[in-house]
């Protein structure tokens, strides 16, 4: 059922790269590629995070110019405006919608006033349109992005009105050196983990090879599908050859995993009526056996695709270096040289 438009959302709040949080109830700002603190608010099950008395937030991907794949500014959102409880009679957001969208794919939904009314805040035939966030408030026919004002509506890149849901599988095995041992940083002593990242065809940022979860699939056969379309090349592989990755993936992906993360992503193609939602997966490879018989190859959406060391110096897409960080928390895995940066008990 929708909210009506004045009506705040049980759990709208929403952590992403800039995030104003207070541990004894007073805001405190974080910058875009803050180590975060040593409160070490990530410490929090980030499954549960999202309790809008102690956690206040803002998107800062989702307000940048040009919009992805064109050339449209989006109207300038002042840092004090992006809430939708701050009064803003002169918000004046630029609409619009990509051509790929309008042409109207299997994955897109139709114009909303085109006769098209779609069932928000629940599961609607196959399209899941609840949001990981909790409800969110829907306006003139259209759902309102519980992040805040992107000063741009419609659906930009993005298929569905309101959450569009995605899957990231953040695969990792221990970095070792020639003689099979855990290499360790030299300056915290911890040992290093590595990722699997692929670099976006669309925009040349490195990312976890992640995609959107198709009408009626379950997250874990999303994730599965999608490592193996990005960074196994399963796409183009024979059925003899594709039998042979899914038997080896399967000892991966069956074991026992965590969820890293699940809520709102802070992307650039987000507006006010569309937005990416996501659930990270950690799958990890302890002695490595199984990845080091996969042999990884760049495929569907993704340029390139490698092992990569993981640090606080990473630059990746979306809030993809979030959620690598708290997978170094879980594991015990290095991060950062400064001391600030890391959890202590």
């Amino acid at each position: 059922m929708p909210l009506p438009a004045g009506a705040l959302p049980r759990a709208v709040a929403v952590l992403s790269f800039s995030v104003l949080l207070s541990a004894r109830g007073a805001a405190q700002r974080r910058p875009a590629h803050s180590n975060l603190s040593a409160n070490c608010w990530s410490r929090l099950h980030p499954v549960n995070m999202f309790n809008s008395y102690n956690v206040k937030f803002h998107h800062s991907k989702a307000l940048t110019s040009p919009y992805p794949g064109s050339h449209i500014e989006r109207s300038h959102v002042p840092e004090d405006k992006v809430g939708w409880l701050t009064e803003w009679k002169d918000y004046n957001p630029v609409e619009y919608t990509a051509e790929s969208v309008l042409a109207g794919p299997s994955w897109a939904d139709p114009q909303i006033n085109d006769g098209f009314s779609p069932k928000f805040n629940e599961r609607d035939g196959e399209v899941e349109r609840k949001s990981l966030n909790g409800l969110y408030v829907v306006e003139n026919g259209r759902p309102r992005n519980p992040a805040g004002r992107t000063g741009l509506t419609g659906r930009g890149l993005l298929g569905r009105w309101g959450p569009n849901h995605a899957a990231d599988p953040v695969v990792t095995r221990w970095k070792r050196d020639g003689s099979g041992n855990k290499v360790a940083h030299p300056g915290t002593g911890k040992n290093i983990l590595q990722f699997v990242a692929i670099k976006r065809r669309d925009c040349g940022e490195w990312a976890i090879p992640g995609g959107m979860v198709d009408p009626g699939e379950k997250i874990s056969a999303t994730l599965k599908r999608e490592f193996e379309e990005e960074a196994l090349n399963s796409l183009q592989k024979s059925p003899e050859e594709k039998a042979k990755l899914e038997k080896q993936l399967q000892k991966l992906f069956s074991q026992e995993h965590f969820v890293v993360y699940r809520g709102y992503v802070d992307d650039p193609r987000n507006t006010d009526n569309a937005w990416m939602e996501t659930e990270a997966v950690n799958y990890h490879d302890e002695t490595g056996e199984t990845m080091d018989n996969l042999p990884l190859e760049a495929g569907d959406d993704a340029g390139v695709v490698k092992w990569v060391d993981i640090s606080e110096k990473l630059e990746l897409y979306a809030s993809h270096s979030y959620f690598i960080k708290l997978v170094t928390e879980k594991r015990g895995a290095h991060w950062s040289e400064d001391p600030g940066s890391e959890c202590h008990e």
